[in-house]
């Protein structure tokens, strides 16, 4: 076997679990459960045999997105999602035995992308209540990190910062790229941009995937000084984003009533979402995003898996740091989320009398011994 550079060869991939989903409620990858708007749709049907045997053309594209978020398009790259664009800043100044700062548990595609080239891992934990660890992360900054990611909201908990905390760290620290992936912007109204434009050493990252219901066609972009967008673009293949996904992402950016629809009905579902599980009496966490933490009462592997059983998707966060023993929860439209509520209900009634004759059983053998 010819065996890869040393740092692939002690890689973990990042791998998600993606077959045989679509026919059950998708509550576990942050998905939009209801689909992109109709004149999406409608764009890709229209398309001529033509533009299936040429390769992409980009013009528009990356205008019309800076339109929409208010920026100058020389700020704007587009990628074929955000985690190519999270490659890409990887492969641009990812620098071997330099220093990767980030916190845990967060989005786990950051990790292998640094070890493949070689960084240091300097990863601060989240507090126990979930608050974001900004102390430490600014005595962190104080060494000059090659880079520094803040995923916020953060996933897999949901922890919010103030975009203008952000953008202090950047400026307390000139030397280091700080990166913000803002994938669940939409849901927050929290974004540091325009403000971070002023400085040299900040890129956000934003996605059609979740709010705009694009993800099977990949489609972010990256926003932040030309110089450092230009040098992004450098590593990247001239067409990695395909035709559909540059017809789509004009259609969904050229609709956002429909995109800011579905956010006011996730939104809305969210708070009967948390109102129903304080009813429960189960313990949650619910910050940013269109998701949940949820601590489910036993076991939650099990749970998992009996909510599985019944056809409702979720993600165990089982074996996470700070987070361990829970599963993060999807938000849809109130309809889903009234169906997830019925089953887990369900789940939690079947699990509770499981315990209680597990637990008859075991003081009938005590007496019997």
């Amino acid at each position: 076997m010819i065996k890869a550079k040393p740092e692939v060869e002690q890689l973990t991939p990042y791998v998600a679990p993606l077959e045989g989903r679509r026919s059950m409620l998708r509550l576990d990858f942050n998905e939009n459960t209801v689909g992109p708007s109709p004149k999406v749709v409608e764009a890709i049907r229209n398309l001529p045999p033509h533009a299936y045997t040429t390769y992409p053309e980009y013009a528009g594209l990356t205008e019309a997105f800076a339109a929409a978020v208010g920026v100058p398009a020389d700020h704007v790259a587009a990628f074929n999602g955000v985690d190519g664009a999270i490659r890409a800043i990887f492969d641009a100044y990812g620098e071997k035995g330099s220093t990767f700062l980030s916190t845990v548990p967060t989005f786990g595609y950051y990790k292998p992308c640094a070890q493949q080239q070689g960084m240091v891992m300097d990863e601060i934990p989240y507090l126990p209540d979930l608050r974001y660890p900004l102390d430490a992360i600014a005595l962190r900054l104080k060494a000059n990190p090659r880079l520094f990611f803040v995923c916020n909201p953060n996933n897999p908990t949901g922890t919010l910062l103030a975009p203008e905390t952000i953008v202090a760290l950047a400026q307390a620290a000139p030397h280091t790229l700080v990166v913000v992936d803002e994938l669940y912007v939409a849901f927050t109204g929290q974004s540091v941009l325009p403000a971070a434009l002023a400085l040299e050493n900040v890129v956000a990252l934003h996605s059609l995937s979740k709010s705009a219901g694009m993800a099977a066609l990949r489609l972010g972009f990256a926003v932040g000084h030309p110089t450092v967008v230009e040098r992004l673009s450098r590593v990247t293949g001239p067409y990695d984003i395909n035709t559909f996904a540059v017809v789509a992402g004009k259609a969904a950016l050229a609709a956002p009533d429909d995109t800011q629809q579905y956010v006011a009905q996730v939104l809305a579902a969210k708070t009967w979402t948390i109102e129903q599980l304080h009813r429960c009496g189960v313990r949650y966490f619910a910050d940013g995003g269109n998701y949940v933490l949820v601590w489910p009462p036993g076991d939650c592997e099990r749970m998992v898996q009996a909510l599985q059983k019944r056809g409702v998707l979720v993600r165990s966060m089982t074996g996470k740091p700070v987070i361990d023993g829970s599963f993060r929860l999807t938000v849809g439209p109130l309809e889903h989320m009234q169906q997830f509520m019925t089953v887990f209900a369900e789940v939690i009634r079947c699990e509770t009398r499981g315990l209680s004759i597990t637990h008859e059983k075991s003081d009938q053998s005590k007496r019997i011994r």
